[in-house]
């Protein structure tokens, strides 16, 4: 029986809380979710804790910030000029846009909104949150060579060419 180990192609199916137990995310009813294991396609702490596991075992992983999403950075929120947002008329907190610094894309949110200033969070949402994962392994095979080279699965529940 193959085990979760680098190189290998995993599928899963998941629920993911919070610490209040809501639930954040799940897979959708019969589409596991695939990734290729330590390749950094899924979050640090879950991939340590399904390290060594095989099809069909189930594992309850409860991720700590750091391991997840990070920390909170209060630096990472920031107030910009309402001009900034050109051609946007309508700006209204949860929507999220695309930022570029220091030559690197990312993904803010609007959390405020005035007639002068637009306040932007450049955490990801999850970021300084506790993570609890229920998972069922589906899946464990080794990696396709095609795979290797792409840094990702192919096929159902992974990235499609």
């Amino acid at each position: 029986m193959t085990t979760i180990a680098k190189d290998t192609a995993v599928k899963f199916n998941y629920t993911l809380t919070d610490d209040e137990g809501n639930i954040i995310d799940k897979s959708p009813e019969g589409q596991p979710l695939a990734y290729l294991h330590g390749h950094q396609n899924i979050i640090p702490g879950l991939e340590n804790q399904l390290e060594g596991k095989s099809a069909g075992e189930k594992v309850h992983a409860v991720i700590e910030p750091a391991d997840a999403y990070g920390e909170y950075q209060e630096q990472a929120v920031q107030r910009v000029p309402r001009d900034n947002f050109q051609g946007v008329d309508d700006i209204q907190p949860g929507m999220q846009f695309q930022s570029e610094s220091g030559g690197h894309v990312m993904l803010v949110t609007v959390t405020d909104v005035n007639d002068k200033e637009v306040t932007v969070d450049a955490n990801h949402p999850l970021a300084g949150k506790r993570l609890t994962f229920d998972v069922e392994i589906q899946e464990v095979r080794a990696a396709t060579e095609d795979e290797l080279n792409h840094g990702h699965v192919h096929g159902a529940g992974g990235v499609q060419h």
